[in-house]
């Protein structure tokens, strides 16, 4: 018997027990291995050398234990993401640069086990009917999920790993993501209710900014958060965390982002946290900013500001209510406050591109007003971008500030 062929006996071995011992742990495993190869060796008249019987046993651990061959990649502080292509490919994101990992998995089944694993604690499903999911794992991590025969190459998953290393503003400047003017400004505008979206593509990390700011809320304020899969993680006692539900097998029961959108504005929110602005609730979320629901945050996949706001209308529009551009374009002049547009640059790096404010309706087009942006100035032999923040103009809602007893330099925006 081979390598592979004494692990698949070991783990059948261990799995037609597993329903009687819910306690399964390492030592039951190791034990449970030890009875398992000397039967092995007698019956076979064979000697397995101990390097493959750790080998077998390590593996066997980590799929019971944890996520197979991605255990040690979620515990790698240094890993951000983990990228799965087949079994055989697995790469991984460190320091904002893709490379390969040396990690794989036995064969596609394995694969199917771990992602199976994977899911269940969710209460979603992956399989030839729904052959992709979004969901998140324990410690806050996203996975998205596809199958063959969408997914050519075989099972492909994508986990954005939760970074417990930023948490606060000021981690956000020690990165060089923000510089400590625009630290300040995010936070007074957070703690004076303005009405905020996050923008930038995949992996740019919004969901990051909006984590760390969405901790300087008052801890008395009642904050309702709508996503598709749980990624936020508030730090507040008085949250309540919506979650849509996809179609069943038969098509029915779906939950969209609209139905739950709608059904906050009766649950009486402080704050309404959007995960992400996708389709029709684009225009149950403009309703909402200009009712008086203030300090709202949202997310949004567009390139740049201009590119959000486009996104948006557009979404907006796919509501059917049959209202003309320009009352959207109103409602999201009058509603929305600020965007603040993320981008990962060249060298890995993230930063706030432009934090820019949303001003009014002047002959049909939306004004924007750049209040602090990043200028790249040059990319290093080796390729590392070097650049600085500027502030750009003061924000024309500064009052703001003042009404609420929010203390910020005015020195800041010059």
């Amino acid at each position: 018997m081979n390598k592979k062929d004494i692990k698949e006996a070991l783990r059948k071995d261990i799995s037609s027990l597993v329903g009687t011992n819910q306690n399964i742990d390492k030592n039951f495993i190791v034990n449970r291995a030890r009875v398992f190869f000397e039967r092995l060796e007698k019956t076979n008249k064979i000697e397995i050398d101990n390097s493959i019987k750790n080998s077998v046993v390590n593996s066997l651990c980590n799929d019971f234990l944890g996520l197979g061959p991605l255990q040690k990649l979620m515990d790698d502080p240094e890993v951000t993401e983990i990228m799965v292509n087949g079994p055989g490919k697995i790469y991984i994101e460190r320091n904002g640069k893709k490379i390969e990992a040396d990690a794989k998995f036995d064969d596609s089944a394995h694969l199917r086990y771990i992602v199976e694993k994977m899911v269940a604690p969710s209460g979603r499903r992956v399989d030839e009917s729904s052959p992709y999911v979004d969901f998140s794992l324990k410690d806050g991590s996203r996975v998205n999920v596809i199958l063959p025969p969408l997914s050519i190459d075989g099972t492909t998953i994508t986990i954005r790993k939760f970074l417990r290393s930023i948490e606060k503003v000021e981690d956000l400047v020690r990165l060089g993501t923000i510089n400590q003017a625009m630290a300040d400004f995010l936070v007074a505008c957070i703690k004076a209710d303005v009405n905020i979206m996050f923008s930038g593509a995949t992996g740019s990390g919004k969901t990051t900014t909006l984590e760390v700011l969405s901790s300087y809320i008052d801890s008395s304020e009642r904050i309702i958060t709508i996503e598709d899969a749980l990624e936020l993680n508030l730090r507040q006692d008085h949250v309540v965390r919506l979650l849509t539900r996809p179609p069943n097998i038969e098509g029915k029961g779906e939950i969209s982002p609209r139905a739950l959108f709608r059904n906050t504005l009766r649950m009486r929110p402080n704050r309404i946290i959007l995960g992400e602005i996708r389709g029709k609730e684009a225009m149950d979320y403009l309703q909402a900013l200009n009712s008086g629901h203030r300090g709202s945050l949202s997310v949004i996949h567009a390139s740049d500001p201009i590119d959000a706001l486009t996104r948006l209308e557009t979404m907006a529009l796919y509501a059917g209510l049959n209202l003309p551009a320009w009352a959207i374009r109103k409602q999201i002049s009058q509603g929305l406050d600020l965007i603040v547009q993320h981008q990962q640059l060249q060298d890995g790096t993230r930063k706030l591109t432009h934090i820019t404010e949303v001003g009014q309706l002047e002959d049909n087009n939306i004004n924007l007003r750049d209040i602090f942006t990043y200028k790249i100035e040059e990319l290093t032999d080796d390729f590392k971008v070097k650049g600085n923040f500027q502030a750009k103009n003061k924000p024309t809602f500064f009052q703001i500030f003042k009404k609420k007893g929010i203390k910020i330099n005015e020195t800041i925006f010059t």
